[in-house]
């Protein structure tokens, strides 16, 4: 179950509250009320496109509507017109075969600390043996971070020397998992993919030989990390990975260091990528699998 932490939402943008706010000083048929409800959903990480798009839609419903419309009413359509966008993944193991995911991100986005909290629920749900693949050969403190987690949470580790080919760590990985009967691989990768065609090039690269070697024995999955609290950034980064290997699932870390939690909402209605976790914190089982119901009641809610 999610679990909201209200502590840390008292220095961002609440959005229920801007809600009630704005119409307590104008009505929500003025186009005052729309201007600064775009300009709210601009703070909150949706960005500008999809504010524009959300403010627009919001107005054709209230136009089809004789009653006056309350904050409440307001915030209710609002999470009508989100709902649709936000699509949960199961992160799931096959129950026979390998369960593949190549995880994604830039560097410091809490990639590797999301590494360790997926092979930790992996491990405590009895769907284990984890192999994790230690394929950000680009730093070496990267491999000493996995080989960390991976004895911390009893995963069996795969590496290569700094510097090695990447592509050839996740080749043995996933070559000793098949041959083991491992039911998990999760690889890390380089975290500057978004900014350096060389890496890209390379994580296109690796996504060949992970998809070439699982063939049909198991499933492959794409998992990007992307931090709550990079706001446009964070779905530049979404385009991008997108583009070069196809995304499967999302996850949001950091959720609770910033009230402004747009910036899924504005993923999945950009990209139409869904959601496999929420991470909140530090702790192994600080990751939440995303309920886009509770994810827009979080959203919405004012902080108490």
């Amino acid at each position: 179950m999610f679990r909201r932490k209200t502590e840390n939402r008292v220095s961002g943008i609440d959005i229920a509250a801007g809600i009630r706010r704005l119409i307590s000083r104008d009505s929500s048929e003025t186009r005052a009320f729309y201007d600064s409800l775009e300009d709210l959903l601009i703070e909150s990480d949706f960005g500008a496109a999809a504010a524009v798009q959300l403010v627009e839609e919001l107005r054709e419903r209230r136009s089809e509507m004789k009653e006056n419309w309350g904050s409440e009413r307001c915030i209710k359509e609002l999470k009508a017109i989100l709902r649709p966008s936000l699509v949960q993944a199961r992160v799931e193991p096959p129950s026979e075969g390998l369960g593949v995911y190549l995880v994604l991100g830039v560097n410091g986005v809490g990639k590797t600390t999301t590494i360790a909290k997926m092979a930790h629920r992996f491990i405590t749900e009895g769907k284990g043996p984890v192999t994790l693949a230690a394929a950000d050969t680009f730093r070496a403190a990267a491999v000493e971070q996995l080989a960390l987690h991976a004895r911390r949470t009893g995963a069996r580790l795969v590496k290569q020397d700094a510097g090695s080919d990447p592509g050839a760590v996740v080749h043995d990985a996933l070559s000793s998992a098949l041959s083991r009967g491992d039911r998990v691989v999760i690889a890390d990768t380089a975290g500057r993919m978004h900014n350096r065609g060389d890496l890209v090039n390379q994580l296109a690269k690796i996504d060949r030989i992970a998809a070439g070697k699982i063939g049909e024995h198991g499933v492959y999955r794409k998992i990007l990390v992307i931090d709550a609290t990079t706001g446009q950034n964070g779905l530049r980064q979404a385009e991008i990975f997108h583009e070069v290997v196809g995304v499967d699932a999302v996850v949001i870390s950091k959720f609770d260091s910033s009230a402004r939690g747009g910036l899924a909402a504005a993923i999945g209605r950009s990209l139409g990528l869904p959601f496999a976790y929420l991470g909140r914190g530090e702790g192994m089982d600080d990751l939440d699998p995303f309920s886009p119901d509770e994810y827009l009641d979080h959203l919405l809610a004012e902080a108490r």
